[in-house]
């Protein structure tokens, strides 16, 4: 007998068994009316007949997703018991929840919903076949994926969002008071961002920031086939000040419907951060090619059988008389039935049917490139450039917002804030604590509900611990609901090297290779003082009118640059050029005919030098888009060149420059190419650092070897 036949079999074994049963019913049985409690039982028989569904439609060749909701079923209490306007970002055991949420929409298909994800069908309403989630903007659950808890930080972000653009007089996408909702595994509960989103929430509410997040762990005590100690999650997750902890056995459907209900007011009401740790059961395995019999004695496997939490709804329910046993099964027959019948609606179901459909929610539209409306006249550094675009940004458009760590008072490590929350107040210009998961995660919350977040990261070197946050959650939320929800953000990133007497590799990181391979995500870097401004607003215009996640990387060593050929020239400093810049436009500088030297951040400061001390007639072209790469205006000038030289302070694998000479490769260009880039090495401090850095050196040499 299979795992399905097997639990199947089980419960209405048990349920015939209910014949003649009279138990003793409990005093806190008025708590929960007949008629929730039977919408509950229907939540949660839907969710374990998809999942039986889910099998069978692998059986045929037509399903490929079989992670199971069986004996999670109890988080249906949560969908039933809080509002439809309560954001929702969901385990991947969440069925229940899922179908509870459903029932309270006119108008829902909720079984179609989940088969269609199954079987990677454009009937799916979220995802349109590109991976199975729950996810439903008309029940306002935000899609998530299998990444494991990557989605607390977001969570924590949207609550703290709703409150603050309340004070700021914003319209958000959800109402005031709600309550965000957010479940995770046991398992979960011990991964980075779970323990940072916990902290997190502890550190604003004991700052006395209202965060209105109901966190909620389904424990079926194993994380595939790991045990979770004993009496860890009730020590751990009780621990953080200010964040309430209640727990429940979802096998008691009275039990759980309280606590649900509860809990969900107490967040309401109070505003506060709170933990539900809901015990459930795991049956059909991890998913559907795990066997647990090869990891869990078959005691283990039949104790868990009697905490099925439909059995406990189909007891209390034939103990109130509301059903008998026969009544009981007929409604789970029936509800077999309806699923039984969506399942033959989908052999050979619509999938999507090339590249560019699949990538369709990817792709960039035509967006308007916005001039600056307050032009400056005197001449500025790249470093004040910047902060005078931020301060534009910030001035024209309410929703925008500044955070990260010391860029409030201190106006971050470089300047580059200084002053902005004296001008636009603490509830736009504000301080974190120091973790990039969740200055991230914030923006990511912030972003969904209505606001434009310019989050920044001090150094690139730290972006690595949280990178996820833009790789898992933020590039991949267009396209896993079909563009139906975006997180517009620019994210400002000090990096890149050539820092004098200060550095190591932590302070001078000089690879992007992990922002360059995300898709959807834009990259650009700015690097002189008349452009950067018009680059920033390029960059926020297509995170506000196309939903993009945008990172802005901002090379260090050129912040307060003043010279460039001599010392005391002043000829770095340049006044801002009002005029947009076009997302996949290059710049030139010079008009030089025999070589093209293609650069971008520091480098095209090295180049210039390196160009006026030889005399070489050579254009030094900048990027300045380096995700997506500017091919098609990049290949325009190339074709008019004999002679290529490529300048990348990247590293030689995995960097800029690679992608720049395949472009040129794959055009046929039949010229000559150099590429001069970084060592595969991180940076050392002080003088070392010249050994694997690019030189000026090696760009004279470049230029001035005519048969190199």
């Amino acid at each position: 007998m299979s795992p399905v036949d097997e639990l199947d079999a089980r419960f209405v074994t048990a349920v015939r068994a209910l014949s003649g049963w009279v138990p003793q019913l409990r005093s806190a049985t008025g708590e929960v009316d007949d008629d929730l409690l039977l919408r509950y039982f229907d939540a949660q028989m839907q969710s374990r007949h998809l999942d039986f569904a889910a099998r069978i439609l692998q059986q045929h060749g037509e399903g490929f997703y079989t992670i199971p909701s069986a004996g999670h079923e109890s988080n249906a209490a949560l969908g039933s018991c809080s509002r439809v306007t309560d954001p929702a970002l969901l385990h991947y055991r969440s069925g229940g929840f899922y179908a509870a949420r459903a029932a309270l929409v006119e108008g829902s298909t909720p079984i179609r919903d989940v088969l269609a994800g199954c079987a990677a069908s454009t009937f799916d309403p979220i995802a349109a076949g590109r991976h199975k989630v729950f996810g439903n903007a008309r029940l306002n659950v935000l899609p998530q994926t299998s990444t494991i808890a990557s989605h607390l930080p977001r969570a924590l972000g949207l609550a703290l969002a709703l409150p603050r653009m309340q004070r700021l007089g914003l319209e958000a996408t959800w109402p005031p008071d709600a309550v965000v909702l957010c479940s995770f595994g046991d398992a979960s509960a011990n991964h980075s961002t779970t323990v940072g989103a916990l902290n997190a929430a502890a550190y604003c509410r004991y700052r006395g920031l209202p965060v209105p997040l109901l966190l909620v762990c389904e424990d079926n005590g194993l994380g595939i086939s790991v045990p979770t100690p004993p009496g860890w999650l009730e020590r751990s997750l009780s621990s953080y000040p200010g964040v309430g902890y209640r727990q429940v056995d979802g096998s008691d459907p009275v039990a759980t419907l309280v606590a649900a209900r509860e809990a969900v007011e107490t967040v309401r009401t109070r505003r506060a951060p709170l933990v539900l740790h809901l015990r459930t059961v795991r049956y059909l395995g991890h998913a559907g090619s795990d066997v647990e019999s090869a990891y869990r004695s078959a005691a283990e496997i039949a104790a868990d059988h009697e905490r099925d939490p439909l059995l406990g709804t189909a007891r209390e329910l034939v103990a109130r008389g509301v059903l008998t046993p026969e009544a009981v099964l007929d409604r789970y027959e029936k509800m077999r039935a309806q699923v039984t019948a969506v399942v033959d609606e989908l052999e050979s179901p619509p999938r999507l049917r090339s590249a560019a459909e699949v990538m369709r929610p990817l792709h960039a539209r035509r967006t308007p490139v916005p001039d600056d409306p307050h032009p400056a006249g005197e001449p500025l550094t790249l470093a004040q450039a910047i902060t005078r675009a931020l301060g534009g940004v910030l001035d024209e458009d309410p929703r925008t917002c500044v955070f990260g760590e010391d860029v409030g008072v201190k106006g971050g490590v470089y300047g580059i804030t200084r002053g902005l929350q004296a001008r636009f107040g603490r509830l736009r210009v504000f301080d974190t604590l120091l973790d990039e998961q969740t200055i991230l995660g914030t923006a990511l919350g912030f972003a969904v509900a209505g606001m434009l977040p310019i989050p920044e990261i001090q150094y690139l070197a730290y972006l690595h611990n949280a990178e996820d946050q833009l790789r898992g959650e933020a590039a991949s939320l267009a396209f896993f609901s079909d563009g139906q929800y975006r997180n517009p953000m620019v994210v400002r990133i000090a990096g890149l090297a050539y820092q004098r007497g200060f550095g190591g590799h932590f302070h001078n990181d000089d690879s992007v290779a992990v922002l360059r391979d995300i898709p959807g995500l834009v990259l650009a870097v700015p690097s002189t003082p008349d452009t950067a401004g018009g680059l920033l607003r390029a960059c926020v215009e297509l995170a506000r009118s196309e939903g993009r996640v945008c990172v802005f990387l901002e090379p260090i060593a050129l912040y307060h640059e003043r010279d460039l050929y001599e010392p005391g020239d002043g000829r770095w400093m340049r006044v801002p050029d009002p005029a947009g810049i076009r997302p996949g436009s290059v710049r030139t500088h010079g008009d030089g005919g025999d070589v093209l030297v293609v650069t971008f951040g520091n480098g095209v400061r090295m180049s210039l030098r390196a160009v006026h001390h030889t005399g070489v007639a050579a254009t030094v072209l900048d990027l300045q888009w380096l995700s997506p790469l500017p091919v098609p205006a990049l290949l325009e000038h190339t074709r008019r060149f004999e002679r290529v030289v490529v300048v990348d302070e990247t590293r030689r694998s995995g960097g800029v420059g690679e992608a720049v000479v395949a472009a040129l490769v794959e055009d046929g260009h039949r010229g000559r190419i150099r590429r001069i880039c970084a060592r595969d090495s991180f940076v050392p401090l002080g003088p070392p650092a010249a050994h694997v850095l690019v030189s000026e050196d090696e760009i004279v040499d470049a230029l001035l070897d005519e048969d190199e």
